[in-house]
This record gives structure tokens, sequence and C-alpha cells, in this order.
């Protein structure tokens, strides 16, 4: 397992991470920021545990993310 983190406030809705993992990232309608898909928010830091099956997509929406706003920890 592992710990996706998002700090969604700095996000610029370039849809990066969307096209990587599109069942864990979603772009808001409201603001047009990406949402972390299931991740729990505490003081505008998005946090999800997810199975290892999901690493690859997410890693590549990390590398791809322009401002550096999504970080993957182990468990």
């Amino acid at each position: 397992m592992f710990q996706i983190i998002q700090y969604r406030a700095k996000c610029i809705g370039c849809n990066a991470c969307v096209e990587a993992a599109e069942y864990r990232w979603r772009i808001s309608k409201k603001d047009g920021k990406c949402t972390l898909v299931g991740g729990k928010e505490k003081k505008g830091i998005y946090t999800i545990k997810v199975n290892d099956f999901e690493l690859e997509d997410n890693l590549l929406a990390m590398k791809n993310c322009p401002v550096n706003i999504i970080q993957i920890i182990p468990l």
C-alpha cells in the first residue's frame, strides 16, 4: 500500500494527473482544480491510502504534475 498526498490549493488545473489516472483524479467543475477522488481533506491537504495496483498510474500523475503538488509515500 501507499499514500497519495495532494496540496490542492496550488493546483493549476492542467489535467495531467487525470490523463494518467482518471479513476483517481477529476477536475472540479466548481473551481477547475484537480480533486483526489476518495481523498480526505485536512487543512487543504488531501490524502488517501491505496493499493499497489494503482502505483504506476499515480507515479505518472506525480511525475507529470508541472507544479509538483502530488506526493506518493510507501506504507
